[in-house]
């Protein structure tokens, strides 16, 4: 009996041991199975994911390139921005990590994580970018506190910085972060989210010269995303450094002659078409767009009824009042309608039809010839060489002097300006042309508009001889193009059809203009330098500015604008400038000064200038000084 027990219990313990020997081989395979399957089969795929656990790529961001004026006084700069990130897969335990670092740089963990919330789909291994320009101070403390900070990281990038706080806003431009739209265009193809690229200005219009081409580096990251050591590194290649045309003193000038008006100045080198200024006031720091604006400096931008983000150089439209007599001046003696012995009578006024189109002089000018129409800017003399030459001939003198047309200096959004026909009142309007309207025309008010760089490239016209440059804001590319930049180089548009004897007549007119007692422009001459030009007020017809209620801002935003357009010296001019003021009421008071002023910074007005005396546009007068100056409108002309 006992050996019966015996054996049945060593046969049941031998089937136990061998079903646990069974299960243990079973597990045993699997084991195998698996580790074969995870090494030999996904091994390579494992392999690279471990990898990019361990190193990563990291971008270099390219330096954009320097601006310089035409005397290498450096415009535009690059500065270190400290930007601060997190990588949502190092950055663990994430709550903890988020109290810790909002402690630190004052923010709230909430915030925090909205700010997370909102690029989440960026990738586990992407930075995401918490709080951007730190500054040192916070940098510092960071790097202090860095291992208790797990996944968070500092990225060091530079940015763009304006040298001088509010210097050349309009014409520089400002960057700011790519937009999603941006980056879906091909101009932008090579950027990526977070980018800074140029929004407006030289910025924009040579974004591809001045953003350079990003680099990158292989790291090797320890288990909470901190660089151990850098495996590889491709340098970023910095953008094209561009130097400009503009003069910095006389843009200074300029933009100080401006401050505290509305209105815009424009130089030009006659002689090849080179921007030496060009201001717009009033104006902006464009280091707000890079640094981060607050909501009351925006606010300050747009709703100020003075349009601060507009560069009225060339995207603001005025009548050219009196300057246009310019034109007129030249159609009438190219057409035949006057030569240099025209003499036109002035009352004060002019009957046309049941209309009486008044003289800016009630008094009137008496006996003008076409020097002395210009010298005093004499109304009735230009109402009736406009009614001779007709609005379609004027319009056509003045497209060949470039109005009515962009100039086709590279800058975006510039204002083409409007010469009118005959045929564009048709078609844009539905009614025919009055003769009335082509005798307001022939003085520039009525339906003319132009811009400021228009204008100072008639002035630039009338100096050099009848050559139209195409206007040119670079002089040269570093380090240098492929194709020698060509684009670069002086651009002839055209030849201004106009005979030596015409333009030796409107020449002596802007000459006396400035240097005779009765012209309107007499107080601004200056001393050694003669130079010449033409005063313009231009009447403002239309409604205030949306928001400006204040009956003394709408009374003041209805006075006239003051217009004055000059080049200097008056023989072999190195320099043309127009300048506009808004609702300056009076050209040859607040215009002309300033225009006198730029010159004299670019130029010079000492011993060793030009003297004081008679030019081939001299007529020796003795008269005393009338005061004349071109204030009064015409409350009878048309208008637009």
């Amino acid at each position: 009996m006992q050996t019966y027990l015996e054996s049945t219990d060593s046969e049941w313990f031998n089937q136990r041991l061998t079903g646990a020997l069974v299960l243990v081989l079973i597990a045993f395979a699997v084991l195998v199975s698996r580790l074969l399957y995870l090494q030999i089969i996904e091994g390579s795929e494992y392999r690279r994911l471990s990898e990019i656990n361990s190193i990563r790529l990291q971008d270099i961001d390219a330096p954009r390139g320097l601006i310089f004026d035409r005397n290498n006084h450096m415009l535009v700069d690059n500065r270190p921005a400290f930007d601060l990130m997190i990588i949502l897969k190092d950055a663990k335990p994430l709550k903890e990590t988020l109290e810790k670092l909002g402690g630190i740089i004052g923010e709230t963990p909430e915030a925090l994580k909205d700010q997370i919330a909102t690029n989440k789909r960026r990738g586990a291994y992407v930075p995401i970018l918490l709080k951007e320009d730190i500054g040192r101070d916070l940098l510092a403390a960071i790097e202090v506190h860095k291992y208790d900070l797990p996944g968070v990281v500092v990225r060091v990038s530079p940015r763009r910085h304006y040298l001088s706080d509010h210097f050349a806003a309009h014409l520089l431009g400002y960057v700011g972060e790519i937009s999603a739209d941006e980056l879906r265009c091909k101009p932008y193809e090579e950027c990526k989210g977070g980018d800074y690229i140029g929004k407006f200005g030289i910025e924009k219009a040579y974004e591809p010269l001045l953003r350079g081409r990003r680099g990158g580096r292989q790291v090797e990251v320890n288990a909470t995303g901190q660089v151990v050591r850098v495996l590889k590194t491709v340098g970023a290649q910095a953008g094209h450094n561009i130097t400009l045309t503009i003069d910095h003193d006389l843009q200074e000038a300029a933009e100080g002659l401006l401050q505290g008006k509305s209105g815009a100045a424009v130089a030009i080198d006659p002689r090849n078409g080179e921007i030496l200024a060009m201001a717009s006031s009033p104006t902006y720091d464009p280091n707000w767009f890079v640094t981060g604006m607050r909501q009351e400096q925006w606010q300050s931008l747009i709703t100020n009824p003075y349009r601060p983000l507009e560069n009225k150089a060339i995207q603001a439209e005025y009548p050219p009042a009196s300057t246009y007599k310019i034109i007129t001046a030249i159609a009438g003696l190219e057409e035949g309608v006057i030569d240099g012995e025209t003499t036109m009578y002035c009352p004060g006024f002019y009957r046309f039809g049941n209309r009486i189109y008044r003289c800016w002089r009630h008094a009137g000018h008496g006996d003008v010839n076409v020097v002395q129409a210009l010298e005093q800017s004499c109304d009735v003399f230009f109402y009736q060489v406009g009614e001779a030459v007709g609005v379609d001939r004027l319009a056509w003198y003045a497209h060949q002097f470039g109005l009515g047309e962009p100039s086709g200096i590279n800058l975006a959004e510039e204002a083409k300006g409007l010469i009118p026909t005959k045929e564009w009142k048709r078609k844009r309007l539905g009614e025919v042309w009055q003769g009335g309207e082509t005798l307001s025309i022939a003085i520039g008010q009525g339906f003319d508009l132009v811009t400021p760089l228009q204008m100072a490239i008639v002035a630039a016209v009338v100096g050099n001889g009848g050559t139209r440059f195409k206007p040119r804001l670079i002089r040269s590319v570093s380090p240098a193009l492929e194709d020698g930049g060509q684009e670069y180089q002086t651009e002839v548009l055209g030849q201004v059809p106009m005979s030596d004897t015409a333009l030796s007549l409107v020449r002596k007119g802007l000459w006396s203009v400035v240097n005779e007692r009765k012209g309107t422009a007499w107080r601004s001459r200056l001393e050694h330098l003669e130079f010449s030009g033409k005063t313009g007020t231009a009447q403002v017809v239309g409604r205030p500015p949306e928001g400006v209620e204040d009956e003394e801002q709408i009374k003041e935003m209805h006075k006239d604008h003051a217009w004055f357009v000059a080049y200097a010296p008056s023989v072999d001019p190195e320099i043309a400038v127009a300048v506009i003021v808004e609702h300056g009421e009076h050209g040859s008071s607040a215009a002309a000064p300033i225009a006198s002023e730029m010159v004299r910074v670019y130029l010079g007005d000492d011993e060793d200038s030009v003297e004081l005396g008679e030019s081939p546009g001299a007529r020796s007068v003795q008269a005393e000084d009338s005061g004349a100056t071109d204030t009064h409108k015409n409350d009878d002309q048309e208008t637009e």
